[in-house]
């Protein structure tokens, strides 16, 4: 029989400490050690630059958001269906879906990052393609603005 341990507290009821703890020791540095385990193992420590290029890609989102509102009071329109949808109803709800779906996007990301897309592609490799291509917007957008007048004063 095992000996119970009253004595001492619960570790899953710290959640806050547990969460603390963890997040400067982590213990899963490394994806799993069998190559042919199918189950998901998610990793508590990840690259210094997957935080950089999370950020990046956030801020460059911002950027695209703030760019797209500016772009449809200078006469532009909105391609993405969607997206246009939203924008014409609010465009407070435009910016905080945008801000949320990229969000949730990158800590999906972040959180695959070793692993890869179909089989081929390490998403790593992803999240480096979706900042140049938020890059590459944001240098159209404002190429569209200097063709329409420049950029408003505000």
């Amino acid at each position: 029989m095992h000996a119970r341990r009253s004595h001492q507290s619960d570790r899953r009821r710290r959640l806050w400490w547990s969460l603390w703890y963890g997040s400067f020791s982590p213990r899963r540095r490394s994806p799993p050690r069998r190559r042919g385990d199918p189950r998901f193992h998610h990793l508590d420590w990840h690259s210094p630059h997957l935080l950089a290029v999370a950020i990046g890609i956030s801020l460059l989102s911002m950027g695209d958001a703030f760019l797209t509102l500016v772009l449809l009071q200078a006469g532009a329109r909105e391609v993405n269906p969607v997206m246009a949808m939203l924008i014409y109803r609010s465009s407070a709800v435009f910016a905080g879906l945008k801000m949320a779906m990229t969000g949730m996007s990158i800590i999906l990301m972040v959180i695959l990052a070793r692993y890869r897309f179909m089989r081929v592609l390490p998403v790593e490799w992803v999240l480096y393609g979706v900042l140049i291509a938020y890059a590459s917007l944001i240098g159209h957008e404002i190429s569209m603005l200097e063709r329409l007048g420049g950029l408003p004063i505000l």
